[in-house]
């Protein structure tokens, strides 16, 4: 694919034809790899699995998921009143599965994952910030040539 310049001779780019260093690559996907055998990510292993093997939080998740479709089903129909009650169903359901113990576990461990995953994101863009200017969420205002 030829590169692609604007009108100050500088090289455009787009997501489709963004090359990216292999070193780069490379090194995100080692820090990938060091993130996946951090602590957090060991305890939410652990309690991921502790939760597949816990029959009565399968049971609620398979009742839930049926009720899901029921819903589904007699919003077809237009049957708010059975939508209101099954939704109702599905609440106190939920919050049965949420009074659980190692649900609590394995949600805190997601947490802790999200947490550390924002932690690094954050590092990574405050490190590239203090060598370019970047701004969080927007796209660069088109620029005039000096």
């Amino acid at each position: 694919m030829e590169q692609q310049f604007n009108d100050c001779g500088m090289p455009t780019f787009n997501n489709r034809n963004l090359v990216i260093r292999d070193d780069i690559m490379s090194k995100a996907r080692e820090l990938a790899d060091l993130i996946g055998t951090s602590e957090e990510v060991q305890h939410f292993k652990k309690a991921e699995e502790k939760i597949k093997r816990h029959e009565r939080v399968q049971g609620l998740i398979q009742v839930i998921k049926k009720k899901q479709k029921e819903i589904v089903a007699f919003e077809s129909f237009e049957n708010k009143t059975m939508v209101a009650k099954i939704e109702k169903e599905i609440e106190e359901l939920q919050d049965e599965i949420d009074s659980i113990p190692l649900v609590n576990e394995f949600q805190q461990s997601q947490t802790d994952i999200n947490y550390l995953l924002q932690l690094v994101m954050s590092v990574i863009r405050d490190t590239v910030s203090e060598k370019v200017t970047v701004e969080e969420g927007s796209t660069p205002a088109p620029s005039q040539c000096d």
